[in-house]
């Protein structure tokens, strides 16, 4: 008698497993009855009465062991246990940096086809996942999770050390690993490590000067699809993080996150060295780098070395001259987002940072900063040459450019170089015979806005 290949639904019902799984079986010309193919005791899995035998790779063991835990697939480099073989094998692409599955628009490789899949959309901009309630889309499924958490406000995943509460369960097992210092993510080139692999992928941009990631307004190119959508924001103005103390909002959560400190005082990031505290996390990190030296940021064209990766871009710029941050009051072009928003205080007029001390106001951080170093003396920033100390760091580095002679800006018309970027700034007034600083009582106009607070004076008397 002929037999044909089918397919038979097999419904083993465990205490932890109901989960049907279909498996293919070879059958004689006879029916079943129906309750032959569902198990009672919970035990068998009826492969005597079909050509079938279950063993370590059958989707059924796989499915329960998924279920009760078991992860009996260790990885012979780090040791860890995973549930199966599928698991094990991706796992250990982490260590061999084996990326099997191509991107066959931008070259660019991954570990698992799922990644890749996800990494299409980027260049398709296909969202195929949708908020419900306000509609917003988005191209993976777990954005969209996180996002529904706008919503309802929930964060099912607390973490038992500081119990602080996440919207999903990876973002609770990256939050751990800054309690226990963890870093499995090691750079193969220069053997730093990192406890996330979206920071290790980044970081090795560093090494090979590749920024896939373009910005189809000004064409600016990023390492990284975040750091594009954050970019965008600049031109287009968005900020969807609001504070609900105050209402200011922001165009990235973390500086909403850091925002609200000031608020509540909290500063949970201290210094093992020096006992000084931080609202983020990643101002410790650079800030530990005083004491160690340490200045992993390289510049290629000079060759300068920087503690801070934000440092480096900044600094390229003086090389570059570029100045992306223009004054929507007077045209004036800022090489620095901060700096541009700190200037635009001088024509609103607003003080936000007070000393806790006297009362005093000031329009920039740094700059409270600076005074408070008037009342307790401090000068923290020492000069390794003469041994003369400031109270900024940046009269540090301009003070050092009086041993070495540096004068890296330099005036594009007449050759003339400057050791500081805001005396070059003047000199160029010269050229261009351009004022923008303007008295709102008189009209006078002023190259610098110092000789503009002086002149003021002269109405109040």
């Amino acid at each position: 008698m002929e037999r044909e290949l089918h397919e038979t639904q097999v419904v083993i019902k465990r205490e932890l497993c109901e989960k049907p799984i279909h498996i293919k079986t070879e059958s004689e010309d006879f029916d079943y009855p129906k309750n032959m193919l569902q198990d009672k005791g919970g035990t068998s899995t009826h492969s005597d009465m079909f050509d079938v035998s279950i063993d370590e790779k059958s989707p059924i063991t796989a499915q329960s062991s998924i279920h009760k835990g078991d992860k009996a697939h260790h990885c012979d480099i780090c040791g860890k246990a995973l549930s199966n073989k599928n698991a094990l094998t991706i796992h250990k692409r982490i260590h061999t940096g084996e990326k099997p599955f191509n991107c066959d628009v931008c070259d660019k490789s991954f570990s698992r086809n799922s990644v890749l899949t996800r990494h299409k959309r980027i260049h398709t901009r296909e969202k195929p996942y949708q908020c419900d309630t306000c509609g917003k889309s988005f191209s993976q499924k777990g954005p969209l999770i996180r996002h529904k958490c706008t919503h309802t406000g929930k964060k099912p995943y607390e973490c038992d050390i500081c119990g602080k509460s996440f919207s999903k369960s990876c973002i609770l097992t990256n939050h751990v690993r800054s309690h226990t210092g963890e870093k499995p993510y090691h750079c193969d080139i220069c053997g730093k490590s990192f406890s996330r692999s979206g920071h290790l992928n980044i970081h090795k941009y560093i090494h090979t000067g590749g920024q896939p990631y373009h910005c189809d307004i000004c064409g600016k190119s990023m390492s990284s699809i975040s750091k594009l959508t954050v970019h965008k924001r600049f031109h287009t103005g968005e900020k969807p993080f609001q504070c609900d103390v105050c209402g200011k909002s922001f165009s990235i959560s973390s500086h909403l996150t850091a925002h609200k400190y000031i608020h509540t005082g909290v500063k949970p990031y201290p210094c093992n060295i020096c006992g000084k505290s931080f609202a983020v996390r990643s101002k410790l990190i650079t800030h530990k780098r005083i004491h160690t030296g340490e200045k992993p940021y390289h510049c290629d064209i000079c060759g300068k070395t920087l503690s801070d990766p934000g440092n480096l871009t900044s600094h390229k710029r003086i090389h570059t001259g570029e100045k992306p941050y223009l004054c929507d009051i007077c045209g004036r072009p800022f090489s620095h987002s901060g700096d541009l928003t700190a200037h635009k205080r001088i024509h609103t007029g607003e003080k936000p940072y007070d000393c806790d001390i006297c009362g005093k106001s000031f329009s920039r951080r740094d700059a409270l900063t600076v005074h408070i170093h008037t009342h307790t003396g401090e000068k923290p920033y020492h000069c390794d040459i003469c041994g003369k100390s400031f109270s900024q760091r940046r009269e540090l580095t301009t003070h050092i450019r009086t041993h070495t002679g540096e004068k890296p800006y330099h005036c594009e018309i007449c050759g003339k170089s400057f050791s500081q970027s805001s005396d070059l700034t003047r000199h160029k007034y010269i050229h261009t015979g351009k004022k923008p600083y303007s008295c709102n009582i008189c009209g006078k106009t002023f190259t610098v806005s110092n000789k503009l607070t002086i002149h003021k004076r002269s109405h109040t008397a």
